[in-house]
């Protein structure tokens, strides 16, 4: 099993490009896993981790509900955003400035063949991230992601997640607001969840911005600790 993760950082990038790109990445992965079970071979394939912030842009999910967005796209033009309907699970969110994007792509038959294990590690590397910053993040049953006072009328999610895998290969992600406009969030229902906030790592620590950098490098601490991976 190849635990190795090549990483990369794309700065700031348009939407439908790294989409693009992940698709390349994703299917040159699948179509490892395809010829070596043709061949008979066992070919180590490849494990990415994509770190990217977008301009302003919302996506929809295969199983959302456009009601959940608040505007037209006449009106998210006047606010700089774009909008796409794309191919990973969960419903409507916002990718925007100040937000790490993160995507893994990576083969979990070199991990572990379980999603929903998946989805519960990238919890808890955000999670665990918050904890350095003196943040309890928590999940909030039946709902993917990460929270802060969950079970309260104060409720508000500080990491988006949605995921797509096929063969056991993985795309899609999380998405970690640290320095967000969270305004943007005004605009729709974030994750088709009603009455309930959202909010980002500086307000929190009432901090007029973070190191985006530093976040990052807690990120990949963790999501190393917790997948026993190797970063390259």
């Amino acid at each position: 099993m190849n635990k190795h993760v090549a990483i990369q950082d794309l700065g700031f990038k348009d939407y439908k490009e790294t989409w693009d790109y992940q698709e390349q990445l994703f299917q040159a992965v699948v179509d490892q896993k395809i010829r070596n079970r043709r061949e008979g071979t066992t070919r180590p394939t490849p494990n990415h981790f994509l770190f990217v912030e977008h301009p302003h842009v919302y996506t929809l999910g295969k199983s959302g509900d456009m009601e959940n967005l608040l505007v037209d796209e006449k009106q998210l033009a006047g606010r700089g955003a774009t909008f796409y309907k794309i191919n990973r699970g969960g419903d409507i969110t916002y990718h925007g400035p100040g937000q790490i994007v993160g995507y893994p792509i990576l083969d979990l038959d070199n991990f572990f063949t379980d999603i929903h294990k998946y989805l519960r590690l990238l919890e808890e590397m955000v999670i665990l991230t918050l904890a350095d910053y003196g943040l309890k993040g928590e999940r909030s049953e039946g709902e993917t992601g990460v929270w802060l006072d969950v079970g309260t009328p104060f409720a508000r999610k500080i990491c988006a997640m949605g995921v797509r895998a096929s063969r056991w290969v993985t795309m899609h992600g999380f998405a970690l607001n640290v320095n967000t406009d969270l305004s943007y969030f005004d605009l729709m229902i974030p994750c088709g969840i009603k009455g309930k906030g959202v909010t980002s790592l500086n307000v929190e620590l009432g901090r007029p911005s973070m190191d985006m950098q530093e976040v990052k490098q807690k990120l990949l601490g963790h999501f190393c600790e917790l997948f026993e991976a190797h970063l390259e």
